[in-house]
């Protein structure tokens, strides 16, 4: 059929416009510069930060608010990111926590019907730089060659590019880096049953309830829902909170058990916390305690195991682990730059209870003969599969069985 002379006048041309979005660049540390469209916020500045890949593909809203990527710029290797915009129900914490975002490309639209705006303009409303039109199979490669990396991303063309690499080579080493201080409550706070339990499964709790304190190190919202969903009422307490004054508040508040978060940087950084714990596993041997993430790191110090940096960590949604107890292989959602150390877990009485298939280090452990346990990856998901939501569970019948 041949097009009338109105028809051939209509085009709907739906990229990106390029005339629009400003030339940016990300730099590294090693000397490559990677050129693309900047999105979001363009200002003339210039961002930092450890670079990291994520291979979930999606949820790429979730990773931008965890809190543990603050101070890193991620690199989503899923080649089409934005194509479900942004809404308030898929925040992990009240803002991005990443320091940019880096993709291939730029969803044309975005269909949600929750979605309230673009992704661009959720990146604009943070202050956040994003770089689409990336070879991130490319930028990825390099990452996993090299390792972790500094990074320096901008869209501001009077910055040389000799100029930006020497910026990525400012970037400090995440190891030795404290970032709980950034992210964790300034005071002790009770968490209140947000408006996104809706999409969890009702269980029946039988009309208990378990008192749990919590330490707070940059706590993803989905970790909490997931507690609050079981029946638990959840203080929680910022990461540097003394050791007596954490043994105070489990007394006062007659908890049933403790929490430690996720979180960023280098676990061994987090001194404070890691005396705290160390006071609560001499004092409160039965206290049902679990942890998550930086909280399966920190638990591990606080009982004499070391933990070391992993070349580019783990991070994405289809991360396999084996669980020794069942013999299943679990698919999990993980997001860590370091790891517990096998040999001195054992050399203090830890027993390896989950192990990552791909590279073989710790994902999860238990003490012997307490009810202490902690998981490096993500039962919450949040996003990714929920395969291991019954550590939860387990959680709840320790503290039940107390």
């Amino acid at each position: 059929m041949t097009p009338t002379a109105t028809q051939t006048q209509t085009r709907h041309d739906l990229r990106p416009d390029a005339a629009r979005m400003p030339v940016a660049r990300l730099a590294l540390a090693d000397g490559a510069v990677f050129v693309g469209s900047g999105f979001g916020d363009t200002k003339e500045r210039v961002t930092t930060g450890e670079i990291v890949f994520n291979t979930a593909m999606a949820g790429y809203q979730e990773s931008l608010t965890d809190p543990s990527y603050r101070g890193q710029i991620l690199v989503q290797t899923f080649p089409l990111i934005g194509n479900t915009g942004a809404n308030e129900y898929d925040m992990e914490s009240p803002r991005i926590q990443a320091a940019g975002l880096v993709i291939r490309e730029l969803a044309r639209l975005h269909s949600n019907y929750r979605a309230t705006k673009t992704l661009g303009e959720f990146l604009e409303e943070h202050g956040i730089l994003g770089i689409a039109g990336v070879d991130t199979r490319a930028l990825t490669r390099r990452i996993r060659a090299g390792g972790a990396m500094g990074a320096a991303m901008t869209a501001d063309a009077s910055i040389s590019d000799a100029e930006l690499v020497r910026m990525a080579r400012g970037v400090g080493s995440m190891a030795g880096q404290n970032l709980a201080a950034d992210v964790s409550p300034r005071e002790t706070t009770r968490v209140e049953p947000g408006h996104r339990l809706w999409r969890l499964k009702p269980i029946d709790t039988r009309g208990k309830t378990y008192k749990v304190v919590a330490l707070d190190c940059g706590a993803k919202r989905a970790i909490y829902d997931q507690l609050l969903s079981r029946g638990c009422e959840v203080v929680a307490v910022p990461f540097d909170t003394p050791a007596d004054a954490l043994l105070k508040i489990l007394e006062d508040e007659k908890a049933d058990g403790l929490f430690i978060s996720n979180g960023p940087g280098d676990p061994a950084a987090v001194e404070a916390t890691i005396a705290a714990l160390k006071a609560v596993l001499e004092k409160r041997e039965t206290l049902p305690t679990f942890g998550i993430c930086l909280g399966n790191q920190l638990l591990a110090l606080a009982a004499g195991a070391k933990t070391y940096k992993l070349k580019f960590g783990h991070r994405g949604a289809n991360q396999p682990v084996f669980h020794s107890a069942t013999g299943h292989v679990e698919i999990t959602s993980q997001n860590h730059g370091f790891a517990v150390d096998a040999e001195s877990l054992a050399a203090v009485g830890g027993e390896v209870t989950h192990t990552h298939l791909n590279d073989k280090t710790v994902a999860g452990f238990r003490l012997k003969g307490r009810p202490v346990f902690a998981v490096q990856h993500h039962p919450e998901a949040s996003p990714g599969p929920h395969e291991s939501d019954y550590l939860f569970d387990a959680f709840v019948a320790a503290m039940d069985a107390k």
